[in-house]
C-alpha cells in the first residue's frame, strides 16, 4: 500500500510539470504501468 502511495506522490509531481495534453497522456500511461507492476509483487 505504501509503494502505491509513494507512486502516486510521484506522479502527482510528474504530471504537474506536464506541459501538453500528449505528455499528460504519456504520464498516465507509465503511472498505469507502475501500479500494475506494484500489483503483481
Amino acid at each position: 500500500m505504501k509503494n502505491i502511495l509513494a507512486i502516486l506522490l510521484i506522479a502527482n509531481f510528474a504530471l504537474a510539470g506536464c506541459n501538453t495534453i500528449q505528455g499528460i497522456g504519456k504520464d498516465v500511461e507509465k503511472l498505469g504501468e507502475k501500479v500494475q507492476e506494484a500489483g503483481k509483487k
